[in-house]
């Protein structure tokens, strides 16, 4: 009887049937590579359709109006950390952990979001009254787009989604309102509608977005009567998330504060150069957020299983996104000026050579989404501030001495030199993270 068992186990193992931990382990993993496909897919058409229409609208304003659209944005760009308030990571954290409070936290997150919504709505309008006393259409185009601040409360379902590794959901109902006002633009285009009517339209694609989180939160078996507001859970996420709007605002600072100088030191136009080049650059940035909101809720879970586990997933997701930012920039280093006249046309000529350069700092940026978990685990979110509000001291000053010798030139080198130091040079001089520094620095030798 021994010897069939004996038999029976050696049998067993030849046949290689995994154990059940293994199996869960083979489950998760299937669920996020499922997750993060669902993102691409999303992402891929998404940057294609924008691009094509982004282009398209770009070639039908010219570059002085097209400067002054991409103006508003990054004014508005500005201010949308602090409507955000930094919980993504730490309420997706709060989920993982504790998901059978998943009502409060959600409940709370919403109402914090919705007031801070409606709080930086009233702040931008009246900023821009101020700095734009004269201009009464870029008063209009910063008011109107800056209202989708308020749309953000409802990208709470969208973290409960991502927590639960389920992002197809919110893929399937962004693109309802993404699809639509892509064909309104189209409309708005071949009917020559001015400039006002896309800001408009941006709005709607970002309200409608709302409405169809909210379908289909639903139609999964949830409701969002059912989420409740809790104070005491209200001051526990502030408190871990505030370092994160502050790192939010630099971060927002040294990304767009670029565009906003080249406006008011050089003008409209310049912007339109800079933000050709810069649409091509930024596009491949949902890589690094696509495959983090997938692998964050595995590293929070790593952590609580051993350190050993946890670094090498964080070593992993770095190595992998290095790689994947060398494969993006290296041939649009050198297709660069070629591909910015084959799409907008010789009025964005010059945009070519800022692509060039400001492409490489998707790299650091790479580098930066892949540690912000590490940072929200380790409870690191303020040292976050500190490095990224270097950053943007360093990208303003730069700016401010690049940008009157060498336009959106300048812009791009400052915007390449103050990511490097954010996200990766800054991590060596503190004590704290230069563990993670360390891991960085592997993951630019791939065969480490």
């Amino acid at each position: 009887m021994s010897k069939t068992r004996a038999d029976l186990k050696l049998m067993l193992n030849k046949l290689k049937i995994p154990k059940l931990s293994e199996l869960k382990f083979s489950s998760g993993l299937r669920a996020i590579i499922s997750n993060t496909g669902w993102l691409f897919a999303d992402r891929i058409l998404r940057m294609g359709i924008t691009l094509f229409i982004g282009v398209w609208i770009a070639r039908y304003l010219g570059a002085q109006q097209f400067g002054l659209f991409n103006y508003a944005i990054a004014f508005v760009a500005l201010l949308n950390p602090l409507a955000n308030l930094g919980l993504d990571s730490v309420v997706i954290q709060n989920i993982v952990v504790n998901s059978g409070n998943k009502e409060q936290i959600l409940g709370t997150t919403f109402w914090l979001k919705l007031i801070a919504g409606v709080g930086c709505l009233i702040l931008t309008a009246s900023l821009i009254s101020v700095f734009s006393q004269d201009e009464m259409l870029t008063v209009l185009l910063v008011t109107i787009l800056s209202t989708s601040y308020i749309f953000q409360a409802f990208d709470t379902i969208d973290l409960w989604f991502q927590s639960q590794v389920l992002s197809k959901y919110t893929v399937l109902a962004r693109n309802v309102g993404f699809l639509f006002i892509t064909l309104l633009q189209v409309i708005l285009i071949t009917a020559q509608a001015p400039l006002i009517t896309f800001a408009w339209a941006k709005l709607g694609e970002i309200g409608l977005g709302a409405l169809a989180l909210v379908i289909a939160y639903k139609v999964k078996g949830y409701s969002i009567w059912l989420w409740r507001w809790s104070f005491p859970t209200a001051k526990t996420m502030l408190k871990k998330s505030y370092p994160l709007i502050l790192s939010g605002l630099t971060i927002m600072i040294y990304m767009r504060i670029d565009q906003i100088m080249l406006g008011q030191m050089i003008g409209n136009r310049a912007v339109g150069i800079y933000s050709a080049a810069t649409r091509i650059s930024e596009a491949w940035y949902f890589i690094p957020v696509t495959i983090s909101s997938s692998v964050t809720p595995s590293i929070f879970a790593a952590k609580q299983v051993s350190e050993a586990l946890y670094y090498r997933r964080i070593g992993q997701l770095l190595r992998l996104l290095v790689f994947v930012s060398f494969v993006v920039a290296i041939p649009m280093t050198f297709l660069s000026g070629t591909l910015i006249i084959t799409l907008f046309g010789n009025d964005y000529a010059e945009a070519g050579k800022v692509l060039a350069i400001h492409i490489w700092a998707s790299l650091f940026v790479f580098m930066g989404v892949a540690t912000s978990s590490w940072f929200v685990a380790e409870d690191l979110t303020h040292l976050s501030l500190s490095r990224t509000l270097f950053g943007a001291i360093i990208n303003i000053v730069l700016n401010f001495f690049l940008i009157p010798v060498y336009g959106g030139i300048g812009a791009a080198i400052a915007t390449v030199i103050s990511q490097a130091f954010a996200s990766f040079i800054s991590h060596a001089f503190h004590p704290k993270t230069q563990k993670i520094f360390i891991v960085q620095v592997k993951s630019l030798l791939f065969f480490t």
